[in-house]
């Protein structure tokens, strides 16, 4: 299969309202069962089952046996920035919105994408890294971590030296597809999340893509990178 067959493929299998509500709802990286799938995106189980299938065929799902139940999961980081970057693509200011619910309200502030921190609060973050130095963009929507920038990641515990960089280096620029700027990714991104939760800044909710900053993140994002509660705006 060529480049323009496996483009047409892959754009058939999202483009599908179904299937794109179950990609979307492992973009948190957690697997799922097919029943929780199907209640995603309101379908039938049996009807799920068949979307699945289709998925899995297509290489955008991989899928994980447990006795007899089966979870789903993304087939890699690599879906979850493409589901992401299709969602910046739509209008950034319609004539008329919608008011948001209260769960799009807490994706829009702090989510998962897929093992890295999205959302304004991703955005900020990454943007108070930049202003003190501790990152600058780099070529190939790649960021480089300065001499600052390593010794402030091992004050929080994480050792920037120890990673293995991945396929577009060890740091990269993640398209945030609610704010519109970049929000840091990559094995850096993936780590840096870790270490925040492990710390007791953020926490992860059970249910959804949503992250909440603790009392002692906000202490500590004040602290170390000036982050108050919507002290950011991104560019226009």
């Amino acid at each position: 299969m060529d480049s323009q067959q496996s483009v047409a493929a892959a754009a058939f299998l999202i483009g599908d309202p179904a299937r794109a509500a179950m990609l979307t709802a492992l973009v948190d990286g957690r697997a799922r069962p097919a029943g929780e799938l199907a209640y995603a995106a309101g379908i039938t189980a049996q009807t799920a089952s068949s979307h699945l299938g289709k998925l899995l065929a297509g290489g955008l799902l991989a899928v994980e046996t447990e006795g007899r139940h089966r979870y789903y999961r993304l087939a890699g980081a690599h879906v979850a920035q493409v589901l992401e970057s299709l969602a910046s693509i739509a209008p950034a200011a319609p004539v008329r919105r919608r008011p948001l619910g209260a769960e799009a309200q807490r994706l829009h502030f702090a989510r998962c994408c897929y093992d890295h921190l999205a959302g304004w609060v991703g955005c900020a973050v990454t943007h108070g890294l930049q202003q003190r130095g501790f990152l600058v963009a780099a070529p190939d929507k790649r960021f480089e971590v300065t001499p600052a920038g390593v010794a402030w990641f091992g004050g929080l515990g994480l050792e920037v030296g120890g990673l293995k960089p991945g396929r577009h280096g060890l740091a990269r620029q993640c398209l945030d597809w609610t704010e519109r700027e970049h929000h840091l990714a990559g094995p850096l991104g993936t780590q840096f999340m870790a270490v925040l939760c492990s710390n007791g800044w953020l926490r992860r909710s059970r249910l959804s893509r949503a992250v909440q900053v603790t009392p002692r993140g906000w202490l500590g994002l004040k602290e170390q990178l000036g982050i108050a509660p919507r002290s950011f705006r991104p560019a226009a």
